[in-house]
C-alpha cells in the first residue's frame, strides 16, 4: 500500500518561503504512470490544485500560483518537494500530497492516495 507524508516548517513569515516535503512509501515516484501532486485547502474553502511532478520528472503548475511555484524530486530518497516563494498571509492552508493515476487518452483514476496534510501559517 502507498503512504505519503507531509513535512516542513507550520509556520513561514510572510515574503518568505513554504517548502514542504512529501515522503512516499510503497511505491516509485519514477513508476508509470503516476503524477505526484501537491493540493492545499485554505481555511473554511475548497481544495485548490498546485502542480504536479510526473513520473518522468515533467511539472505542470497552477497558472495563478506558477510565477511563484516549484516542484521538485529526489530519487533517491523517493521524496517529492514543493517551494512556493513570497509567501502571503492567504497561503495559509493545509497542504496535501497526493498521487494521480492517469492514463492519457485512456482514463483518468483520479487521485488515489492522499497525506494526511499538514497545516501551514502564512504570518504577516
Amino acid at each position: 500500500q502507498v503512504q505519503l507524508q507531509e513535512s516542513g516548517p507550520g509556520l513561514v513569515k510572510s515574503s518568505q518561503t513554504l517548502s514542504l516535503t512529501c515522503t512516499v512509501s510503497g511505491g516509485s515516484i519514477t513508476t508509470n504512470y503516476y503524477y505526484w501532486t501537491w493540493i492545499r485547502q485554505p481555511p473554511g474553502k475548497g481544495l485548490e490544485w498546485i502542480g504536479y511532478i510526473s513520473y518522468s520528472g515533467s511539472t505542470y503548475y497552477s497558472p495563478s500560483l506558477k510565477s511563484r511555484t516549484s516542484i521538485s524530486r529526489d530519487t533517491s530518497k523517493n521524496q517529492f518537494a514543493l517551494q512556493l516563494n513570497s509567501v502571503t498571509p492567504e497561503d495559509t492552508a493545509v497542504y496535501y500530497c497526493a498521487r494521480r493515476y492517469y492514463l492519457f487518452n485512456v482514463y483518468d483514476y483520479g487521485i488515489d492516495y492522499w497525506g494526511k496534510g499538514t497545516l501551514v501559517t502564512a504570518s504577516s
